[in-house]
């Protein structure tokens, strides 16, 4: 186990420098420094982002087809298994101040922050907006995040309860898409006298 005293990466045997009963401060980083731990993130960062990436771009394709919900509903599933399998293995990246700031630079640099998830999702909102099968009152850009925000927190609330204990992420993703009450709703037509 590693652990970091200052800026310093110190190796600590296990159990050693530890009061008795006192337990391993970050469990996930055995055999790692916390900068290892941030470099492992980003390339497995790397490695499931653009395919999270490609999934947020193939909606575009489904602009104008279907009900916006039900092409809403995969990219919802899919952002909930993405943010469950890296979360996770974000979670060394803010042990300590110096490592979160580490991981802050490296995500500017390889430029894999948040924009990229929002972008594709807000253009694809914005386009069935502009088709009518997005209320005229939708803010795209704040409705990907919403959608986002959501997987996020189910994937979440699932690495910290555990699976059994909320929704599937099926009904998970139904719920979150749902919710965001996207589609324009027709009025309904007069009744005729």
């Amino acid at each position: 186990m590693r652990r970091q005293d200052g800026d310093d990466d110190v190796l600590v045997p296990d159990g050693a420098g530890r009061r008795p009963g006192e337990a391993l401060a970050y469990p996930q980083l055995r055999g790692t420094t916390p900068a290892q731990a941030v470099e492992m993130f980003l390339a497995l960062l790397q490695d499931r982002l653009p395919v999270w990436l490609r999934t947020l771009d193939d909606l575009m394709y489904r602009a104008g087809k279907g009900r916006v919900n039900d092409n809403l509903l995969p990219v919802a599933r899919a952002g909930i298994d993405y943010y469950a399998e890296v979360q996770a293995a974000a979670m060394p990246a803010f042990i300590s101040p110096s490592v979160t700031v580490r991981f802050r630079e490296a995500l500017r640099e390889t430029e894999l922050g948040p924009a990229s998830e929002i972008a594709p999702l807000a253009e694809y909102l914005a386009a069935e907006r502009v088709l009518g099968r997005v209320a005229p009152d939708v803010r795209p850009e704040a409705s990907a995040r919403l959608l986002l925000a959501g997987c996020f927190r189910h994937a979440y609330y699932e690495m910290f309860i555990g699976a059994g204990s909320g929704l599937s992420r099926d009904d998970g993703a139904v719920e979150i898409v749902r919710e965001l009450r996207l589609e324009a709703v027709t009025p309904p037509a007069p009744a005729l006298s």
